[in-house]
């Protein structure tokens, strides 16, 4: 096991467990929250490659990947992309409306759903989600909403750190680190 995974509460594991869909904020989540634009006005995002990695072993696993986010940005389509993500909902000013779509969609309950934010407009959905998650750095007023706190920062590996979370308490971490040599 991750020792850090040792740490987390049992009633965090027992709300991981139910997780069949893990949704993300982008901005501050995936990226460190800083926007970056050229002169000409191309927007540039850097993301963490454990974080992507991340996210294919949940959608191997069956847990469902869906990003939410207020801002669009062509950058995100192309990640998403190459991620095999496909619920990727950008522009969306009611975050909780797209969530409780892709809820409705997917014939899921909100307690079978994680939700990862960092910052204010994120706070509908985290009251919402079985599974309320915000990155180590997200704003202190989210903090008493969230059930967990990640170590990592957005954008430093904390979507892979709700992965790993996710997948450790539906036992099947275990078995992906023996697949990559891991134990």
């Amino acid at each position: 096991m991750w020792p850090e995974l040792e740490q987390v509460p049992e009633r965090v594991l027992k709300q991981a467990a139910k997780i069949r869909l893990a949704a993300f904020d982008i901005d501050g989540v995936f990226t460190d929250g800083r926007l970056w634009f050229t002169d000409d006005g191309r927007e540039y995002k850097a993301f963490h490659v454990h974080d992507g990695l991340g996210m294919k072993l949940l959608a191997e696993a069956g847990v469902r990947v869906a990003i939410i986010t207020a801002r669009f940005s062509p950058v995100v389509s192309r990640r998403a992309a190459e991620l095999g993500i496909e619920l990727v909902y950008q522009d969306q000013g009611d975050k909780l409306a797209c969530f409780q779509r892709i809820l409705a969609a997917l014939k899921l309950s909100p307690e079978q759903a994680a939700y990862t934010g960092d910052d204010l407009p994120d706070l509908p959905v985290l009251k919402r989600a079985g599974l309320a998650i915000g990155v180590a750095n997200a704003h202190p007023f989210l903090h008493r909403h969230c059930h967990y706190l990640t170590r990592a920062q957005g954008g430093a590996g904390a979507v892979r750190e709700v992965a790993d979370l996710i997948l450790h308490a539906q036992g099947r971490l275990a078995d992906i680190g023996q697949r990559f040599g891991h134990g």
